[in-house]
Parts: structure tokens; sequence; C-alpha cells
């Protein structure tokens, strides 16, 4: 067994627990925090099946960045929806046999490698030549899409332009969930994939990524527009209340 198997087996040991340690803890802690005041952004639905219905157009449409910016929305929606696909294909490395949907998506998968760094290009490109973007932009905002755009840029030459064995990759990554490592295949190509996505991994947690889980948390989109229906009484007008 080679150094580099050792090595990467242990990375994404940590890097899994530290990713998926952290988000639990977010989400816990934004569970916790409280939202009594009525604050969604109008006009905002009356019902708790409207919410819903808001919810699920915001995550699969961006509908309130739509409303927005075209522009933005345009390279933010095609960036989320090819890494989407892109994370689906490379369930193929984490199950045996492969689902026959799985096989389908293939292709698409493969393909939407190039949608996903047009649309960080895209992404990126906003906060570099706009004005009022670039002056709220900070270097970690720079960072994450340079990270992310490597990430897809190495994935995809893997594929395109050296032909990784993607068949001892699958057994690498299976061998990490049965506790029964096999030798990962010595290309550098596909170390410096698979150390990009140990960094995402272990930063996931504390980054501006985390508006994934956040965005169901988020007052603005997840309350019911009821505030003469449920009024918010702070503790210390209650007291004079009952004075």
């Amino acid at each position: 067994m080679t150094a580099a198997t050792v090595v990467f087996a242990l990375l994404f040991y940590a890097a899994t627990v530290v990713c998926v340690a952290g988000v639990v803890v977010k989400i816990l802690d934004y569970a916790r925090t409280p939202a009594p005041l009525k604050i969604p952004t109008t006009p905002a639905p009356t019902t708790a099946a409207g919410v819903g219905l808001r919810m699920v157009r915001e995550v699969v449409f961006f509908e309130s960045l739509f409303k927005g910016s075209l522009w933005t929305w345009l390279f933010g929606w095609l960036f989320h929806a090819c890494l989407a696909l892109v994370l689906l294909r490379h369930l193929r490395y984490f199950v045996q046999p492969v689902p026959e949907w799985l096989l389908f998506i293939q292709p698409f998968g493969t393909y939407a490698a190039f949608g996903m760094v047009i649309g960080l290009a895209g992404l990126w490109a906003r906060r570099l030549f706009v004005d009022r973007v670039r002056y709220i932009s900070t270097p970690s905002d720079h960072l994450m899409l340079a990270l992310l755009l490597a990430i897809g840029a190495s994935g995809a030459s893997m594929k395109f332009l050296f032909h990784t064995d993607i068949v001892a990759v699958k057994a690498f990554f299976l061998g990490l969930m049965r506790v029964d490592w096999q030798p990962l295949p010595g290309d550098a190509i596909l170390y410096l994939h698979l150390t990009l996505i140990v960094a995402l991994m272990l930063i996931f947690p504390f980054s501006k990524l985390l508006h994934a889980p956040g965005l169901f948390f988020s007052p603005s989109r997840n309350q019911v527009d009821d505030p003469r229906e449920h009024r918010h009484i702070a503790d210390w007008a209650a007291r004079m209340e009952q004075r």
C-alpha cells in the first residue's frame, strides 16, 4: 500500500468528521436561534403550504435572485444545477452495483462540469468587474470561487485530458467505507483533485458556503406572513399589560 493511499484515507476520514460534525452543529445553532418577529420578504405566503411552495421555488429556481439580477441568477443557477448533476454522477464511486437511474445521468454529469466552470467564472467576473459587488467582496469570497473552480477544472481534466483509472478510484472509496483500504492510482492530477476536495470539506462548515442549509432557516423566507394574527409581544410589554 502506497503512502499516498494512507495519507488520503486518513485525510478523508478526518475531513468527513469535521464536515459532518460542523454542519450538524451549525444547523442546531440555526434551529435554536429564536426568530419571534415576523420579517418575511413580502409579498409572502399566508399559509404553511404557501411557505413550503415558496421554499421549493427558492431552492430549485432561485426565485428571489431571478427578480434581483438576471445575470447573477443565470451564472448562479447554472453553477448550482451543474454542481447537483456532478455530485449525483459521483455517487457511482460509493455504490455497487450502480442503479439504472445513476447510469442514465452519467453523460449529463460528465458535461455538467463545463457548465459548473462557466457559472463559477461568471460569478467570479461579477466580483471582479462590478463595482458595488467588488466593494463588498472579501479575500475569502475570491478564495472560495478559486477553490471551486479548481475542483471543477481538475475533475474535468481527469475525464478529457489525463484519463485517470476510475475503477481503482472507485475501489479506493468503497474500501474507505468498508475500512478495507485499496491502493489509490498514482496520478498527480488525481492527488490535486482530492486535495482540493478535502480542503473544501474542511472549510465548508465555517464558510459562506453554509448558505446551503442556512436558507431553510432564513426568517425572511420560512415565515408565514401573519403578523396581525400572531403578534410577538416582548416580555417587558407583556408585564406592562398585566399591571
